[in-house]
């Protein structure tokens, strides 16, 4: 048996709210994103696992700037002073479009940092290659469509000719490590990759390029024991309560308003040939998103209206909240967004998103037209459409036939 611990998509310098902590010079929703981190990295050595596999997307882009390879680098070498094993996958985010530039995680592999391997070509681990863990490894990592083209030796064609044949590719490889497999061990596959019948999150805002995407066949062969995936953010297992368990953990914190009721967790598995069981470990502290929305149905007590879409002010403590905030164009002077920010002020930060609305405007029957209208009637729609409610037409219609009347007669 081995124990592994799996989590992916760190994101770690994804810093699109809130200011920087001056103590640390980070933003910090990327401290949160390196608190989340470290819970993992203390879960590692005080669980005392065999393994630990990151199934990629350290950062949120391509370019790390050095501040945040270093945040990275500190954890990673936590794990591997430890003596924990570990395989860094190289997810889309890690990954250059181009062919002979260094991915993100390149530098595990220059510096040949102990008990860390860097998987960032589709391959076969065999128990010997793993430390003589007790354990086989199947990689697929993020690897962009022309990569894959001169990795697999294949010809460029139309792009959707490329995926077709690159799945078949792909298949037929797996296929063939299992075949030549050890049968009493038991074998992981790690990829970073969507599979048909997954569930999206809100990682859509950050995904990068066309995915990849794996049958359900592929990754449900009762050959394997236990398949380790990252790219999407929602947590789920795509085989639950068959074998092997296919699990996303998702990411390590809530990347936008997209993923604002979904828990964020890491997993322990227990891995034997045959069986295996695993834990999905909730992440803790994880920073609340609250997403609010209100139609205003009248312009008495606008203010009220809004205030009751939100929670209370201890619920918004420290939190990313948005309100959105849909309402007639013409009621926009009653909108006080001082009254909402002070409600608001113990939260972490605040946006409200204004949504006016411009009513249908009131049309000429189809059977007329301008021409055939007289005065009387063009205006009656014009005060019609110039929601002139609060005042009475009649009035204003027959102040209107007295100017007309005057113009008409010479008079004014």
């Amino acid at each position: 048996m081995v124990k592994v611990l799996h989590f992916a998509d760190a994101h770690i310098n994804m810093a699109n709210y809130g200011r920087q902590d001056p103590e640390t010079g980070l933003a910090y929703r990327v401290v949160d994103f390196l608190n989340s981190l470290d819970t993992i990295v203390d879960a590692a050595i005080d669980e005392k696992v065999d393994l630990v596999l990151f199934a990629g997307d350290a950062y949120k882009d391509r370019n790390p700037a050095p501040t945040f390879q270093r945040e990275w680098g500190r954890r990673i070498m936590r794990l591997s002073n430890a003596g924990i094993p570990t395989i860094l996958l190289v997810g889309n985010h890690d990954l250059s479009p181009s062919l002979n530039r260094a991915h993100a995680l390149e530098e595990f592999n220059t510096l040949e940092i102990g008990n860390v391997i860097v998987a960032d070509t589709p391959k076969f681990y065999s128990s010997e290659e793993l430390w003589d863990l007790p354990v086989q490894l199947i990689t697929l990592p993020w690897v962009s469509r022309s990569g894959m083209v001169a990795h697999l030796d294949m010809e460029l064609t139309s792009p959707n000719q490329i995926y077709e044949e690159l799945e078949s590719k792909i298949g037929n490889a797996i296929d063939q490590w299992l075949d030549n497999a050890d049968p009493d061990l038991p074998i992981i596959l790690t990829a970073h990759a969507s599979i048909q019948g997954a569930v999206y999150g809100g990682e859509r805002t950050v995904m990068l390029g066309r995915d990849l995407v794996l049958s359900g066949s592929l990754v449900k062969d009762t050959r394997l024991d236990y398949v380790a995936m990252g790219h999407i953010h929602k947590p789920q297992d795509v085989n639950k309560g068959e074998h092997p368990p296919v699990v996303y953990p998702g990411s390590i914190e809530r990347v936008d308003f997209g993923e604002a009721k979904d828990k964020k967790f890491y997993v322990i598995a227990e891995i034997e040939r045959g069986h295996t069981s695993y834990q999905m470990v909730e992440l803790t502290g994880i920073r609340k998103f609250i997403d609010c929305r209100v139609t205003l149905t009248s312009d008495i007590n606008v203010t009220q209206q809004m205030l009751e879409a939100l929670p209370n002010p201890k619920a918004m403590q420290d939190a990313i909240v948005r309100l959105t905030l849909e309402y007639p164009r013409d009621w926009e002077s009653l909108i006080d967004e001082a009254a909402l920010r002070e409600t608001t002020m113990g939260a972490f930060e605040f946006h409200l998103v204004k949504r006016p609305q411009m009513e249908t405007r009131i049309r000429i029957p189809e059977d007329k037209n301008v021409g055939s209208l007289n005065s009387e009637e063009l205006l009656d729609i014009y005060w019609k459409s110039a929601h002139t409610e609060a005042v009475d037409p009649d009035v204003l219609q027959n102040l209107a036939k007295d100017i007309i009347q005057q113009v008409e007669s010479g008079d004014a």
